[in-house]
């Protein structure tokens, strides 16, 4: 029987695969004799301004601080972050037919978007209103919208 006949498509293929293994062999061989890096090597230091260096900080330099003069506090709550407490604003646009507007805040010039069903009364562009936050989709919304009277 003869050998089976071999195309140029199996010897192409072949001799692909053998290259791509020899250079796997010679990958491996470069890294093993490669020198290996030791711990103190590989290590890494951050200095007092967050930057990462290659050299252990000085001892002399630290700062000793007594734990009793470290004081942990809780930030009280501003009034303007409860649910119920009313901001007053500016209407600068309100689309009556698609439903829903912008007011900004008279204290923090901030723009808050609020819809028609946040409306407790009719409201137009240049009204004062009061309304309270609320968190919404993409930011701050206003909800119980209505003209506010001095």
């Amino acid at each position: 029987m003869g050998r089976s006949q071999e195309t140029f498509g199996k010897k192409g293929v072949r001799a692909r695969n053998e290259k791509k293994r020899k250079e796997k062999e010679q990958k491996r061989a470069l890294k093993k004799n490669e020198a290996k890096k030791t711990f103190d090597e590989m290590i890494a230091y951050v200095d007092e301004f967050g930057r990462i260096s290659s050299a252990p900080p000085d001892p002399d330099q630290k700062t000793e601080i007594a734990a009793e003069n470290i004081e942990i506090k809780t930030a009280r709550n501003k009034p303007e972050n409860d649910p119920g407490f009313v901001h007053k604003g500016i209407v600068t646009f309100f689309n009556q037919s698609k439903g829903f507007g912008f007011i900004r805040d008279l204290e923090t010039n901030q723009r808050i978007f609020f819809h028609n069903n946040g409306l407790l009364e009719v409201v137009a562009e240049d009204n004062l209103v009061s309304f309270e936050l609320v968190r919404g989709i993409k930011g701050p919304s206003a909800i119980r919208v209505k003209r506010h009277i001095e």
